[in-house]
């Protein structure tokens, strides 16, 4: 890096995706990370939960960076903190809230007293290196979502973060428009804006609208009335709390992040006039038209409590005539799993409502008629598309520049970009990739421990113990044992013959070990290539007699 007064930006996560969010900003010599997030993983990571992002190329410059400023709590910006915040060594920078959905997941790691977490009051200015930081508040599905202004030698940045425009806000107090007019008459040079919802053609709407829709579903509703919404979402609790008292309904709360999440809120001065709760149990004992019960696991989530409802395998338990409200967005690519509990609950006879079906749910990210509203309060030279997939991020670009911003370069994760001075430009690419969570272990997401689950999934494994003799003769029978292979009812006639192959390759085979145990794997192999078409792993143990 240049040490020069010229501003860097570098994604290594959320740039040609949505989810885990890692963004690098970088200006005389130093670095400093905004968010540091987490994706969940799908059926192409057997096994895997969480994904995170490959932070090796800040890694490689530990000395540089200064530290990490979260725009706020959502998983795909702070999820990663757990697992990687140790290693990096840096302060944590973050608003209360925020902070506290933070401290929370290291008491977990049991690494909180490793960790500097500093907590900034919103609005409050602070330096990390030559970077100069102003929390702005915005709307969004969560409570303290931040933008960032961030003054530099170079040039000065407005990072939105996760935003909306909410005119009739539930929780938190987000900038006025005459407050975001004032910080473009300051000058805006460059503009980091979320792509998420740019190809909507209307406004997000506000979360009190969500209250005359949720209340008119429930007043509809004769049996136990489940809601399930994000954890994070306590504008949404707020609302519910609220329709609970007016419908006479007693209030639920099933998932311990829902728990987590109301704790934190309250001690952050949130869900003040939240009612009493009551549990599971109190819940299932009360006439079915008197409880509302909010869940987790609207995106299907197998070990959510919605999942574990749908089941069977909870406290709480519904029937026919009960209702489901999914208060929520499908997240492209959890149909299949949303599906699979959709018809669990229809077998059941269960009614459910989704946004498709009543106003149920608003988006926490901006439509078109808002990004054009901030483009023209803010009036950036540059504007830099994030937080979406690359035709998310191509389509920002061309109507930011239809709306008169002069100038906007697409990036995607690991394209190092010169944003000042002079027009922007990409000038290099750092290192990108994945990691995975397998249990306690982190690996890489291709790496070989993946792929070999990849390819015990699709070809299943064969295991082969062969006895031989010093001399490489064969001292007994081999013994063959299959995980996975599609042999069904013939499964002993396979073994059989998988047998005899593996004890005509030691007869017929070589004294050399490693030859003889590639022979052996090979003859095997070929065997269940026979009988199967398919090319399992085969693994070969010699034991010598």
């Amino acid at each position: 890096m240049s040490k020069n007064d010229e501003l860097l930006f570098c994604a290594l996560g959320g740039s040609g995706e949505i989810g885990m969010n890692v963004n690098l900003y970088g200006c005389r010599g130093r670095w400093v990370m905004v968010d540091c997030g987490v994706t969940f993983a799908d059926h192409s990571y057997p096994g895997i939960d969480l994904v995170l992002p490959d932070l090796s190329f800040i890694e490689d410059r530990l000395e540089e960076l200064g530290g990490i400023v979260l725009t706020h709590g959502h998983e795909d910006h702070i999820g990663a903190l757990p697992y990687l915040a140790d290693d990096l060594g840096v302060p944590l920078y973050a608003t209360p809230f925020t902070a506290g959905l933070i401290r929370h997941k290291l008491e977990e790691e049991r690494i909180a007293d490793r960790i500097d977490l500093r907590v900034i009051t919103p609005g409050e200015r602070f330096k990390v290196g030559p970077f100069d930081f102003q929390f702005v508040p915005m709307s969004h599905s969560i409570p303290e979502a931040n933008a960032l202004i961030i003054d530099t030698p170079a040039g000065r940045v407005f990072h939105t973060g996760d935003w909306k425009l909410d005119a009739a806000p539930v929780i938190g107090t987000p900038a006025t428009a005459a407050e975001l007019t004032a910080i473009g008459d300051q000058g805006i040079d460059v503009l980091v804006c979320d792509s998420t919802n740019v190809f909507n053609a209307e406004a997000s709407g506000s979360e009190s609208e969500v209250r005359v829709g949720l209340s008119e579903t429930i007043a509809k509703a004769r049996g136990r009335v489940l809601v399930t919404t994000f954890a994070s979402n306590a504008a949404r609790l707020q609302t519910l709390g609220e329709v609970a008292k007016e419908s006479g309904r007693a209030l639920c709360v099933a998932g311990r992040s829902l728990d987590r999440i109301i704790k934190v809120a309250r001690s952050c001065g949130y869900l003040r006039n939240f009612p009493d709760t009551i549990t599971p149990d109190e819940a299932m004992r009360m006439p079915r038209d008197q409880v509302l019960i909010v869940a987790t696991g609207g995106q299907g989530e197998a070990r959510a409590a919605l999942s574990r409802i749908a089941e069977g395998s909870h406290p709480i338990k519904l029937d026919a005539g009960d209702t489901v409200i999914f208060s929520s967005k499908q997240i492209p690519g959890n149909e299949v799993a949303i599906g699979r509990i959709q018809n669990i609950l229809a077998g059941r006879g269960v009614a459910m409502v989704t946004e498709k079906q009543a106003h149920v749910h608003v988006s926490g990210h901006p439509g078109r008629p808002e990004l054009a509203q901030i483009y023209g309060w803010l009036r950036p030279r540059v504007l830099v598309p994030v937080h979406g997939e690359m035709r998310h991020l191509m389509e920002q670009a061309r109507f930011g520049l239809a709306q008169g911003i002069p100038q906007t370069i697409v990036q995607t994760d690991g394209d190092l970009v010169r944003l000042a001075p002079g027009a922007p430009e990409k000038i290099g690419h750092a290192p990108v990739g994945r990691l995975v969570l397998d249990g306690d272990v982190i690996l890489p997401a291709d790496g070989a421990t993946i792929n070999e689950r990849r390819r015990i999934g699709l070809h299943g494994q064969v295991s082969v113990a062969v006895a031989v003799t010093d001399r490489g003769r064969l001292a007994g029978s081999p013994q063959v044992r299959l995980q996975g292979i599609p042999v069904e009812e013939e499964r002993a006639a396979f073994i059989a013959e998988a047998e005899d192959a593996a004890a005509e390759a030691v007869q017929g085979g070589s004294r050399d070990r490693d030859r003889l145990r590639e022979e052996v794997r090979l003859a095997v192999r070929r065997c269940a290539t026979r009988w199967t078409g398919k090319k399992p792993i085969v693994d070969v143990l010699l034991l010598e007699v």
